[in-house]
């Protein structure tokens, strides 16, 4: 991209003729998107190009009364609301989440006191998720518990929760336990909000993916080791990618063999959206080849919507806890055993479970992943001149 930019601008010296070129496909856009006509264009952002942008990518769009990036003109009544919250209910709340973090962390620690991590053969990885007797069963208990005390503090009184087929989940609260043929190796979700890993918590108590900055975080590193997390580093290009790849794989296969193994939760989409559409999988999950839970987050609102999309982290958890009586649906699919064929072709695999996700959760369908969301966020910002961030979307 920046080759071809250097290639549009003025030269002191006329350049040598390059060498002939076949001609490009008339379908082939290589243009960045987004790009302004001047410099006066960069900053500003037109009705007629914040339609453009919205169009392109849908998936991100906020579509409640606080608008983009929760910068919109709320009515009077809203703005009321708002501040009698946030002198009244938000400082509760803090506290009350505040309190129940610390809580768990000193349960968590409690129970690995004298007790050495689990650690992979790289050493890049650790947790403390396969622990055994009755440190594990307390750290589970007490995780699942205080992470539905989280929610209620945060404001989803209740939880709608509805169940297609046969089974809802790994085990259900009524000790019911699946045949082991139906133990599915991984859970995998659509992602809307970093709400939807409270509710997994306190559903299943799953491993999750984070960042390897996580582990470092304090309480929250050692609450994400005793949930078994498999650290990565997203903005790395370095090998590493499939040894973490291959500890995904062995975690879910171990899973799906060992009722006693810690289950994998994974958003294949790899981002969040605004909970309406989509996006495409990513293969992690469903290269053990082992059968997977699919569940659908769905966040009903009225004034503010839940989903992380298009907002600061801060902002968002602001105007979350702002609101009085927040809503979650979530649906549990079947448990999907793969064919021959789908445990052959991972991308396959991953295409259908997405299809029957779409189906059953009523979601569009959206081709646009990671790197089109860092452009949308940008043109938001201002920046409409994208060419280090386009070439992300290889990654």
């Amino acid at each position: 991209m920046e080759t071809e930019l250097k290639d549009l601008s003025p030269a002191t010296q006329p350049p040598p003729p390059p060498p002939p070129q076949p001609p490009a496909p008339a379908d082939k856009d290589d243009r960045p998107l987004l790009k302004p006509e001047s410099d006066a264009e960069a900053s500003a952002i037109t009705p007629e190009n914040l339609a453009e942008l919205e169009k392109r990518f849908a998936a991100y769009v906020r579509r409640d009364a606080y608008g983009s990036m929760g910068r919109g003109e709320l009515p009077l009544r809203e703005k009321v609301l708002l501040g009698v919250a946030m002198a009244t209910l938000v400082p509760v709340r803090v506290v009350a989440a505040l309190a129940i973090l610390v809580a768990y962390y000193l349960i968590c620690r409690g129970c690995t006191l004298l007790k050495k991590p689990n650690r992979e053969e790289e050493g890049e990885q650790e947790d403390y998720a396969h622990m055994g007797g009755w440190r594990r069963k307390v750290i589970v208990a007490c995780g699942r518990v205080l992470s539905r005390a989280m929610l209620f503090v945060m404001g989803f009184y209740w939880i709608n929760e509805t169940s297609r087929g046969a089974s809802c989940g790994p085990e259900d609260d009524g000790g019911k336990r699946q045949e082991e043929h139906e133990r599915p190796g991984a859970i995998v979700s659509n992602h809307v909000s970093y709400v939807d890993i409270l509710y997994h918590m306190s559903s299943s108590f799953p491993s999750f993916v984070a960042k390897r900055s996580v582990a470092k975080l304090p309480l929250v590193g050692l609450i994400s080791k005793c949930l078994g997390c498999v650290y990565v580093q997203r903005e790395s290009k370095s090998s590493d990618f499939k040894g973490v790849s291959g500890v995904i794989t062995e975690r879910v296969r171990e899973a799906h063999q060992n009722k006693d193994a810690p289950m994998m939760m994974l958003f294949p989409e790899g981002t969040t959206t605004n909970g309406e559409y989509l996006l495409p999988f990513k293969t992690g999950a469903f290269l053990a080849k082992a059968p997977v839970l699919p569940v659908i987050l769905n966040y009903p609102y009225q004034r503010f919507s839940p989903a992380w999309d298009s907002i600061s982290g801060a902002r968002h958890v602001l105007f979350l806890l702002c609101q009085f009586i927040n809503h979650i649906e979530v649906t549990h699919l079947p448990v999907y055993h793969p064919s021959e064929q789908e445990k052959n072709d991972a991308k396959l695999y991953a295409n259908n479970v997405r299809k029957l996700m779409a189906k059953e959760g009523h979601l569009i369908l959206s081709d646009i992943g990671l790197a089109e969301k860092r452009v949308y966020h940008a043109a938001l910002n201002g920046n409409n001149s994208l060419p280090s961030v386009l070439r992300q979307k290889e990654d």
